[in-house]
């Protein structure tokens, strides 16, 4: 969440203590707006911003949980967005108790239509999954696009910027009925939550995945969306029985050649990858052409990463070919180191060419 934390300027951090004070008259607003931004706030992340700012809000409404809802309910209709996540986030930080329960999940109900719950849901997860999977259940059946999707979302065992639910990445059976009652969900925006679900599942418990797909393939066009956008990382990981049941067959290729130019080049520099194919004679046929990259790492070993260059079907005898650029500049996200660097390509997963690049320093 880079750079969303720029959102939270002082301006914003003050009309939003202006709202609060238009219906809570005793609201300290300077106060909050000095307590917020006060205390390392600049160097402070997304979230914790947004944790910053709960934490603070508590202190200056109500001290009864329920009195300070009242008072959030009276102006979350006008603060929508994900800078306003940390009304969900106020739920977390002050409504965990048992007492707060029925007033937290009507909160989080609530506060999930105007940004997200998603974060904030977990720690009642956490602190009891039975009771708060049921409730799940629940939402999975809203009317409200947003709480279904909440229902997804909110369960998946590896939510990026949320907290691990280590016991779902253990056993994800809580978690499937909830996914099964939003297979033919009409939003797009819950479907690809549920996929995103299944894609969290798979890196833990690929079999799950697998027969999840053999039992619901071909339920519906929504259905099969899911499953196979849930099961991405099954098909780049070339799942022998994913493949299988998404139509990928084994290919003897022929012919096939991969050549990467220039094959010596600076680090941000770029080259031009150029591929080649030839599909045996006979039917038609579904392809996934890749090439995969062993990046050397800063210790000499590799690890790869494939990138995707064509997946569909074509006729038996077809020539694929084509031609791809690729940067080799750093990012936050991959730094590359010199070296010796094999490029290889890939048709349903296995291996069909390779050649490599000496990748120098800048």
């Amino acid at each position: 969440m880079a750079d969303l934390k720029d959102g939270f300027s002082l301006e914003f951090i003050e009309n939003f203590g202006k709202k609060v004070h238009g219906v809570y008259p005793v609201f300290e607003t300077g106060r909050f707006v000095e307590d917020v931004t006060g205390n390392g706030w600049e160097d402070l992340a997304f979230k914790n911003r947004i944790r910053r700012i709960s934490t603070v809000l508590g202190k200056y409404l109500p001290s009864d949980f329920k009195e300070a809802l009242n008072v959030l309910y009276l102006i979350d209709e006008k603060c929508t967005g994900l800078r306003y996540l940390f009304f969900p986030d106020f739920v977390e930080v002050y409504g965990l108790a048992e007492e707060n329960w029925r007033e937290s999940m009507t909160a989080l109900e609530r506060f999930t239509k105007r940004s997200s719950a998603e974060f904030a849901v977990r720690a009642f997860i956490l602190k009891d999954p039975e009771r708060m999977m049921k409730q799940m259940k629940t939402w999975a059946g809203d009317p409200d696009e947003h709480v279904r999707r909440l229902a997804s979302e909110g369960c998946r065992p590896r939510l990026p910027w949320g907290q691990a639910l280590p016991m779902f990445k253990r056993n994800p059976e809580p978690v499937l009925p909830i996914l099964e009652n939003l297979l033919d969900d009409s939003s797009s925006y819950v479907k690809k939550s549920v996929a995103n679900n299944f894609n969290d599942i798979a890196k833990d418990n690929p079999d799950v995945v697998v027969e999840m797909v053999r039992k619901w393939k071909h339920t519906s066009i929504g259905t099969d969306w899911i499953l196979r956008h849930g099961s991405r990382t099954l098909i780049r990981q070339a799942n022998p029985a994913i493949m299988e049941l998404f139509g990928y067959p084994a290919v003897e290729t022929e012919d096939a050649a991969i050549t990467m130019t220039p094959d010596e080049l600076s680090i941000g520099e770029d080259s031009t990858l150029h591929y080649k194919i030839k599909i045996p004679n006979g039917r038609p046929v579904k392809v996934r052409i890749e090439y995969g990259i062993y990046f050397v790492k800063s210790r000499g070993n590799t690890s790869r990463k494939l990138f995707l260059l064509t997946d569909k079907e074509v006729q038996g005898g077809a020539v694929i070919k084509g031609k791809r650029t690729h940067h080799w500049a750093d990012l936050s996200t991959r730094k590359h180191y010199p070296g010796i660097h094999r490029i290889a390509l890939f048709v349903n997963g296995v291996e069909a060419a390779l050649t490599e690049i000496d990748l120098k320093e800048a």
